[in-house]
């Protein structure tokens, strides 16, 4: 299943399924779009950098110009961020395609403890940006966590939005942080809110109940930011495991996503190049729309076949962390059962990430296992009026 409205536009087809659509076919748009990712969830850095890895993966694969600007607001140094690996990874292993500028301070403030260094140094990234945007130089420009900034009135909010608005056609720009001013909202082409089910603190799962189990993050809901958080994930833990010397394999397993055409593929396979044996994918399912009701025996032996694998990978600690793409829709159209899942959350290795995506009608048991549930809920897309879809960004 695509992470895309592509899919989510097909399934309005029938209110009461759950399928997908190939992505082999699909018109490619040309105009690039303006994609916020705000709320209080977890992914909204991971789904940027998933864009940015499909984004190169693609760039290779098909002789494409590519590159990537990453401006992040409010982290300065003097403290470590998650992305920081996966960002470490991405330039070690596609050097030129990735630039990389922070700006700010790494400490938590409100906007009466804003000083003027946090006003210079929200200008002095904004600056960038604005030449980055005019140059023309990037294929996508990643402006991270911009949207708090706007929010602590470090930026004006009218001039952002004016330099946004007019910016080269076939840009793309992504804007992620938590409360993202009106006037942005109203020009984004696509907004997706990462809302928090689930999202412990520090520590909190040292006091969580039982149930709660440490490694396992769930992303689903109809918006735009699921399977490409979970490729964030996958460059998260490359990084880290490069950061700390140690091997940290992954291993990419999606449902429902039979065929060809998925920049997946060739985000995976880039990075395979550059980080021999670290990455293991395998894609399951027919090249085709699975819906409720009229499920065929070859969904049923794919969807079984990709989970053996699964339940083997996890069980044996071999991977660090095991991306489960698309398996809550699989379970939510029976095609597996849901109760080896639950046993094999239950009794996975305590240093094994596992990260579960999809779009599901009713909440499984293992959900009540996870110790981070972000449901991405769609406010606006593209997709929605007619806009085609683009490779590298989309899907």
């Amino acid at each position: 299943m695509k992470d895309s409205s592509q899919q989510h536009s097909s399934s309005r087809k029938s209110k009461n399924s759950i399928g997908i659509v190939t992505a082999a076919h699909s018109k490619e748009r040309i105009h690039g779009q303006l994609h916020i990712y705000d709320g209080e969830g977890k992914g909204k850095s991971q789904a940027a950098l998933g864009v940015v890895l499909r984004t190169i993966g693609l760039g290779i694969c098909e002789k494409r110009r590519t590159r990537v600007l990453l401006l992040r607001f409010l982290k300065g140094p003097g403290r470590s961020y998650d992305e920081d690996p996966a960002i470490e990874a991405l330039q070690q292993g596609f050097p030129h395609l990735i630039d990389q500028v922070r700006t700010g301070r790494g400490d938590f403030f409100t906007a009466e403890e804003s000083i003027a260094f946090d006003k210079s140094e929200a200008k002095r990234g904004w600056d960038i940006a604005k030449g980055a945007i005019a140059s023309a130089l990037y294929s996508v420009v990643v402006l991270d966590e911009l949207n708090p900034v706007l929010d602590l009135g470090l930026l004006p909010v009218a001039e952002v939005v004016q330099t946004i608005a007019s910016r080269p056609d076939g840009m793309e720009i992504i804007v992620t942080g938590r409360a993202a001013p009106q006037p942005l909202i109203q020009i984004a082409e696509l907004h997706s809110e990462m809302r928090a089910h689930r999202r412990p603190k520090a520590n909190e799962l040292e006091h969580s109940p039982p149930s709660l189990i440490g490694g396992i993050e769930i992303y689903t809901g109809e918006g735009k930011g699921k399977s490409t958080s979970a490729l964030g994930k996958a460059l998260q833990a490359i990084g880290k495991g490069i950061s700390q010397d140690k091997s940290h394999r992954v291993l990419i397993l999606q449902w429902l996503k039979g065929g060809n055409g998925y920049t997946e593929d060739a985000a995976i396979a880039a990075l395979r190049e550059s980080y021999p044996h670290l990455v293991d994918h395998l894609r399951s399912g027919r090249d085709a729309i699975v819906w409720r009701g009229q499920q065929q025996s070859i969904d049923y032996v794919e969807a079984e076949r990709a989970w053996e694998i699964a339940r083997a990978a996890i069980s044996s600690g071999l991977y660090k962390t095991v991306i489960l793409d698309e398996l809550n829709p699989t379970v939510d159209l029976e095609l597996i059962p849901v109760e080896p899942i639950v046993e094999t959350l239950l009794r996975k290795p305590t240093e094994t990430e596992v990260i579960i995506t999809g779009r599901c009608k009713n909440h499984p048991p293992y959900f009540d296992l996870a110790s981070v549930h972000s449901e991405m809920v769609c406010h606006k897309h593209y997709a929605e009026k007619g806009v085609h879809l683009k490779k590298g960004v989309d899907y």
